[in-house]
């Protein structure tokens, strides 16, 4: 029994192409499948941190208290602020994208250069806020001690507002001494020495009646738990190790390493997106400027790098849910 083929297309192929499946082109179904695995990346990236985040629920830092600085307001409390000016610059990035496909569309060069300028402008000015809101994050602000258990210890005063360690910390005559290469190396390679020892922080800490310690864990009512000074005493001379400054891969002054793991490995994995998208964005710029796409008689480039652009756009929104307001 002899097989029947059906042939269709041009020059006897079984399939010649046909019409364009969903009526995109290959560089468009090949950026949606790009997409659609990426989204998948992302998923797993997020639902790790929501799984290590439920783990660590009773110690897990408050958004609102780490991120909490502006840029040029140094000493002013505006907790969300930036990260919301970061979020609103994106978006618009993504509105003058829009734009840009649709002048595209109509064959304007002078509007699709104009939006595409913007839309690059909008995402130098994401990363740039990226970059600074990681500099102060990892630079940290106030200093805490770290358990021999892993937990974190940050000081208050008596009326509930927190106090950096250069504020109470006792300077101890040969604490912390310079050493050459020749003389040894005190501390280990790569990683930077804290600005005061944990017995100079002690010290400090017993010489003023007003301070009390702060755990991370939280209350009944969802707050960090504020020890009395005699629980603070027995906490921080029984269990402090070390003194904490900023966020690193291992070492964290506002909850557990594992938090500023989490928040280093998305958001950079998010900002080299944005970067690349930058990039692409630029070489796409030139090529209107010079007139390609008016020469091919389409704009689809623009689309397609917008589609792109808009899938940046769109996981920022939820890694700001996760990391910012949830």
């Amino acid at each position: 029994m002899e097989a029947t083929v059906v042939e269709t297309g041009t020059e006897g192929k079984t399939w010649g192409g046909g019409h364009r499946p969903l009526k995109a082109s290959y560089g468009k179904m090949m950026m949606w499948f790009f997409i659609v695995s990426d989204s998948l990346t992302f998923s797993g990236f997020l639902a790790a941190y929501g799984f290590s985040r439920f783990k660590f629920i009773d110690s897990w830092p408050i958004a609102d208290e780490v991120f909490t600085h502006f840029p040029f307001l140094h000493g002013v409390e505006a907790p969300m602020y930036y990260v919301a000016f970061m979020t609103f610059v994106l978006i618009f990035s993504s509105v003058t994208m829009v734009l840009a496909v649709d002048a595209g569309h109509k064959m304007q060069k002078g509007k699709v250069t104009l939006y595409m300028f913007l839309t690059i402008l909008g995402g130098i000015i994401f990363i740039g806020s990226q970059a600074w809101e990681w500099k102060t994050f990892i630079k940290g602000d106030y200093g805490a001690v770290e358990t021999k258990g892993g937990n974190i210890l940050q000081f208050l005063n008596t009326e509930g507002e927190r106090v950096a360690l250069a504020d109470f910390a006792t300077k101890l005559p040969g604490a912390i001494q310079s050493q050459s290469e020749s003389e040894g190396i005190w501390f280990e390679t790569g990683t930077s020495a804290p600005t005061y020892t944990f017995e100079e922080v002690k010290t400090g800490f017993m010489a003023n009646e007003n301070l009390l310690v702060r755990t991370g864990y939280l209350n009944e009512h969802g707050v960090p738990t504020v020890l009395s000074r005699e629980e603070s005493i027995d906490k921080l001379t029984n269990e402090g190790l070390m003194v904490v400054e900023g966020a690193n891969l291992r070492h964290n002054e506002y909850g557990p390493p594992l938090f500023a793991d989490f928040f280093f490995f998305i958001t950079g994995f998010h900002g080299f997106h944005v970067f690349t998208g930058i990039l692409i964005n630029i070489i796409i710029f030139f090529n209107v400027i010079l007139g390609t796409y008016e020469r091919r008689g389409s704009y689809e480039m623009v689309e397609k790098v917008g589609l792109y652009w808009h899938f940046v756009d769109l996981v920022w929104v939820f890694v700001f849910t996760f990391f910012y307001l949830v």
